[in-house]
């Protein structure tokens, strides 16, 4: 869908791509003032959950809990935050922030007052991304990534 941001994020933000997952995709997003925050999102244009047949459902959960373990294993945050909203950008797609017990934040929603921007140079995505993607490669069978 052309006026969808999620199905052209995977285009327009190709330095933040993480991995290309058989019912997913998967991106860093660019403010890491959470670091490792990412986003999972379904690579066909998709609403609801429901909306998706089970095999497919399924799928999606393993990729979305893949992609949680491989950051909980990179950053060791004392939680992993999963929001799955859809109000603003109607695609299902996956918040998934690392958060830790000293993060000005916590325990409130990610939302809950603005924060400064934590924009990454070059070479910080590139690690960053790389070793998400490391840590995604034991997770999900090579056979699952595209």
């Amino acid at each position: 869908m052309d006026s969808c941001p999620m199905c052209s994020k995977w285009h327009d933000e190709p330095n933040l791509r993480v991995a290309e997952l058989e019912h997913c995709r998967v991106m860093l997003n660019g403010d890491q003032f959470f670091p490792g925050y990412t986003f999972v999102f379904t690579r066909s244009h998709v609403t609801e959950l429901f909306h998706l047949d089970q095999a497919i459902r399924t799928g999606v959960m393993e990729e979305v809990s893949a992609v949680a373990a491989a950051l909980y294993k990179l950053f060791h945050p004392d939680k992993i935050n999963y929001e799955l909203l859809g109000n603003m950008v109607p695609h299902i797609h996956w918040h998934l922030i690392p958060r830790f017990a000293q993060d000005p934040l916590w325990p409130r929603p990610i939302w809950s007052e603005p924060h400064r921007e934590v924009v990454l140079g070059e070479k910080e995505y590139t690690e960053r991304i790389s070793s998400v993607r490391e840590a995604l490669s034991s997770a999900i069978p090579p056979q699952r990534c595209l």
